[in-house]
């Protein structure tokens, strides 16, 4: 039993007329009809009662019409599933966000995705390391991360989205949170918490804004993220440099104060070079909706797009 024979089955019975259901099917009606008697041998079943003046279903008709249909129906979704999957309209994407980049990123991100790629749905994996991100990239294990720059490993391509400030975060109650401007020279007899990761790139970027005003961090604590690192500040023991979207995470005791001579990170969006369509219409969308920042380099160059219109 073929599809063909179902398509044919349902024509028959939708217009209760070989001629009409050939013509339908753009077929001879001899054919029809021995395609039809084909069908009802291999169900050993007669499906139409046949008179030189009406063809009508018999009761195994009746239901073998309405199994069809749905069988037909069934395919042809699946059919149009595949089509939308390798246009890169459909699929699951799964995208991983370092630090405190969900809490900037992630609504524009999720939105922009929502109402322009509908059927794409959205894997989030937040509050994860560059080095591991890296590593979810490579293996596999992730399509998309929101990272610092630079990043570990071959085989990753990197588009920059913007240069996030580093801001103060400090205890509610100290000196410095009263004043109107603050520089990093204010800084340089203060203690500091820092990241604990090895290879953060917000401590780097803490330690060129130190070193740049003339003097090296004292290190008091190290946090193995923004919300221990907003504690240990809250509870006085030390100051911290931390990149902007830190300020989404308020916490009673700790207040957030521009510095005007500190430092950036950059915050990046990062791709298997070799990406899955889905993945390649993501990167068209989102840059589009002005994701990225204008100035790019030649190792910011994005992959052909497949969305539909542009094969």
């Amino acid at each position: 039993m073929e599809l063909r024979h179902f398509r044919y089955f349902v024509a028959v019975a939708e217009t209760c007329h070989f001629g009409r259901a050939a013509e339908r099917l753009h077929m001879a009606q001899p054919a029809l009809s021995q395609a039809i008697r084909q069908l009802e041998a291999e169900l050993e079943a007669p499906l139409f009662t046949r008179t030189t003046r009406q063809v009508s279903l018999t009761p195994a008709g009746e239901f073998l019409l309405e199994e069809a249909r749905r069988i037909l129906h069934s395919v042809d979704l699946s059919a149009t599933g595949v089509r939308r999957v390798a246009d890169g309209r459909r699929g699951l994407a799964r995208v991983g966000f370092t630090g405190t980049a969900s809490f900037s990123q992630l609504p524009f991100i999720a939105r922009t995705l929502q109402q322009e790629l509908p059927e794409a749905a959205l894997e989030v994996n937040a509050d994860l390391l560059t080095p591991q991100l890296c590593e979810g990239l490579r293996e596999g294990n992730l399509d998309l991360a929101v990272l610092r720059p630079p990043v570990t490993g071959d085989g990753i391509a990197v588009r920059t989205i913007e240069a996030e400030p580093l801001v103060l975060a400090l205890p509610a109650d100290h000196r410095l949170a009263a004043e109107p401007v603050i520089s990093m020279s204010d800084l340089r007899t203060e203690s500091f918490v820092l990241y604990a990761a090895k290879d953060s790139a917000v401590n780097e970027a803490v330690l060129r804004s130190c070193h740049d005003a003339g003097f090296s961090p004292r290190r008091e604590h190290l946090a193995p993220g923004t919300a221990v690192l907003l504690a240990l500040v809250a509870a006085g023991l030390g100051l911290a440099l931390v990149p902007g979207s830190a300020r989404a995470l308020p916490l009673a005791g700790v207040v957030f104060r521009e510095v005007g001579d500190a430092g950036t990170v950059e915050l990046a969006l990062a791709w298997r070079e070799q990406p899955t369509p889905l993945v390649r219409s993501i990167l068209t969308v989102l840059q589009e909706a002005g994701l990225f920042t204008d100035h790019q380099g030649s190792h910011d160059h994005l992959p052909e797009p497949v969305l539909e219109g542009n094969r």
